[in-house]
């Protein structure tokens, strides 16, 4: 009896509550104030659920660094209902759209590359979840990110670092896109898409709960795209100026022009070289770059033939190769040699001026003069 008295009080109470706040004008100016606006519900990020993969969870990760979708509920279904509902779909429900923000690629009518999305880019591989938010909204989140504008040089040049060097990768996995033709000489199981993938639940697992797993891939994925954006403004887009000052001096270190000295250390030389040669023009390809290890000692390292191949424009001489020290000194007749890789595409020297030595040997080799002898 109590407990139903106590109820019918509560119900009056709360309707009392309601008229207040629901009377008339006149009521409402000699009690409660102006009628608060209801808060707008926060944005919805659609995706698919069941087993997860690393393009949707970089889309997903991506978008919620715009400032539109910080706060964005990730709504994880196939619901076309539910799908309908979200701000913005990627990796499922058939549709490209940017228009309407719907940034699925899984449809047989879907063929976009970046290249075919901004013709000034050169990348064609197809895009994934990925890369189509990464595509359309990449400058953007930058440009937030560092506080750049969104059409400046800085914003430009790891826009397209961070597509060829991050995103590409996930695209190009996402669609089954080998690296190369034929059969591969070994595994690569540690990728990031790997990563993502091993975070899934087991198939033999009783617990298929993919949630809590989708979380920790957007924190995997997101930590290494934030680390890796850093390294790249902080450390590779300042060794830019480094390498192009090295480039207009060549000719004062060694007279072909084609040995570039880097006094302030081995910085990341290799990508900035050959874009560079091209943007210069340079008659003659950069082969070999002298630098200062950490440990004072001098380097001399072979151009590679393509930013991603181990195989040298201009590897050390074969009988140098896998030598150290006084042995090889007394091979080359160069004081203060220190080593020279087995493959030959990096050697050591004591004293700056040993490790030129050492280029210039290299040099003459290549045109069948003043070949070593031991």
């Amino acid at each position: 009896m109590r407990s139903a008295m106590r109820g019918a009080l509560r119900a009056v109470r709360l309707m009392a509550a309601a008229a207040v706040g629901t009377g008339s004008c006149a009521e409402a100016g000699a009690g409660a104030g102006p009628k608060r606006p209801r808060p707008e519900p926060p944005p919805r990020i659609g995706t698919h659920d069941g087993t997860f993969h690393c393009d949707e969870v970089l889309a997903c990760y991506l978008l919620r660094l715009l400032p539109r979708y910080r706060d964005a509920e990730v709504v994880r279904t196939r619901d076309p209902q539910r799908l309908a509902q979200c701000d913005v779909v990627v990796d499922v429900g058939g549709e490209y759209d940017p228009e309407r923000h719907r940034y699925d690629h899984h449809q047989r009518s879907f063929t976009q590359s970046m290249q075919s999305l901004q013709p000034d880019k050169p990348w064609t591989t197809k895009l994934s979840s990925a890369g189509l938010v990464y595509c359309h909204f990449g400058s953007q989140i930058l440009a937030g990110l560092l506080g750049q504008p969104e059409d400046g040089p800085v914003v430009t040049a790891l826009y397209d670092k961070l597509y060829e060097n991050f995103v590409e990768e996930i695209d190009a996995i996402d669609n089954g896109i080998a690296q190369a033709e034929g059969e591969p000489r070994y595994a690569v199981t540690t990728t990031l898409s790997a990563r993502v993938g091993h975070l899934n639940p087991r198939w033999n697992n009783p617990d298929q709960d993919t949630e809590a797993g989708f979380k920790r891939a957007m924190e995997l994925v997101g930590g290494e795209f934030m680390e890796r954006l850093d390294y790249y403004h902080g450390a590779w887009l300042p060794a830019r100026a480094l390498v192009e000052a090295a480039v207009r001096r060549r000719f004062e270190v060694e007279a072909s022009g084609v040995v570039l000295e880097l006094p302030q250390g081995g910085c990341p030389w290799k990508e900035h070289v050959f874009s560079l040669e091209q943007e210069l023009a340079l008659p003659d390809p950069i082969q070999l770059v002298l630098y200062p290890d950490q440990g004072g000692q001098w380097r001399v390292q072979s151009v590679p033939t393509a930013p991603h191949t181990f195989q040298s424009r201009l590897p050390l001489p074969e009988p140098w190769r896998g030598l150290r020290d006084e042995a090889l000194s007394h091979l080359t007749g160069i004081p203060g040699c220190v080593f020279v890789h087995a493959s030959g595409f990096i050697g050591g020297n004591r004293t700056r001026e040993g490790a030129l030595e050492m280029a210039r040997r290299t040099l003459a080799q290549r045109h069948g003069v003043g070949a070593q002898s031991g």
